[in-house]
């Protein structure tokens, strides 16, 4: 028995070792964003971004990012700009919020339109980031969810690869699950896709050629892109109108000596003493 217990203490150990490490990892995705292949997938996000929000307007727009350098739809037509970025840095620009993404310091249903840029993907609590963002969404607001997609060639890539650097060490969840979490939070999909079919190699020339995957996925013929987007609205329900309360002084007086009352079943009659059902 002691031995027993020696052996699973050694592999909770060697478990606790091995399992990434979010923050790390979130703070290395800073980095890799800067080389050819996280910047190519960059520009992709933002292209796609604005194709989703373009035309939408309000009073306040939250980015919850990965950082404060990784900006996304910085043009749409909001009054106010907030960034919500998990670290701190000198030249943070204005309208940056300091925080966790599960734990946001605003209040409820004061956001128009909330983007989480893997912000779910980079997070020990992924289920809290989607509460935190649909709590600050106001009702009918426009929510933008960006994740990596594990069934894709990124995620073979995630599971070959040793090094938990930049997206390699987030969590790869899955779309259908994020889409069941958001019908929970009372939020509807509007449209849900894979984006972005290029290899996951950082050689320019491979970058810039067109595959079999990107033939067929802007096609959507093979949903494998390396990240996907989901486009949401919350539903709030409309409040029903309280009904004044009876007065004792407008209460009509029913003429009846006897009582009164309403039921489901059949009338009985009583004839010289046996009971009858009436008709």
């Amino acid at each position: 028995m002691p031995e027993q217990g020696r052996q699973s203490s050694r592999a909770k150990s060697q478990s606790r070792r091995r399992s990434p490490d979010i923050r790390a990892s979130h703070r290395n995705m800073d980095r890799w964003i800067r080389l050819p292949l996280g910047q190519a997938l960059l520009n992709d996000q933002r292209a796609c971004i604005n194709t989703h929000v373009q035309g939408l307007g309000g009073a306040r727009q939250l980015h919850i990012a990965l950082s404060h350098r990784l900006l996304m739809a910085t043009d749409t037509d909001y009054a106010q700009h907030i960034v919500a970025t998990p670290y701190w840095h000198p030249a943070l620009p204005e309208g940056t919020v300091v925080c966790d993404p599960d734990e946001l310091p605003l209040p409820s249903a004061s956001i128009d339109l909330v983007i989480l840029h893997h912000s779910a993907d980079f997070s020990a609590w992924p289920h809290q980031v989607l509460r935190e963002a649909t709590r600050v969404l106001r009702g009918g607001g426009k929510l933008v969810v960006l994740g990596f997609n594990p069934l894709s060639t990124w995620g073979v890539r995630k599971l070959l690869s040793r090094r938990q650097r930049g997206p390699w060490g987030g969590r790869f969840l899955l779309r259908s699950r994020m889409e069941d979490w958001l019908t929970l939070l009372d939020c509807s999909i509007e449209s849900s896709g894979t984006y972005f079919f290029r290899l996951p190699v950082q050689n320019r020339r491979l970058l810039e050629r067109d595959s079999v995957l990107e033939y067929f996925g802007t096609r959507g013929m093979l949903p494998v892109g390396a990240y996907y987007c989901i486009c949401a609205t919350k539903r709030v329900c409309a409040p029903l109108a309280r009904r004044r309360s009876w007065r004792p002084a407008q209460v009509i007086p029913l003429a009846s000596a006897g009582t009164l009352g309403a039921s489901r079943q059949p009338r009985v009659r009583e004839k010289s003493g046996n009971n009858v059902e009436g008709r």
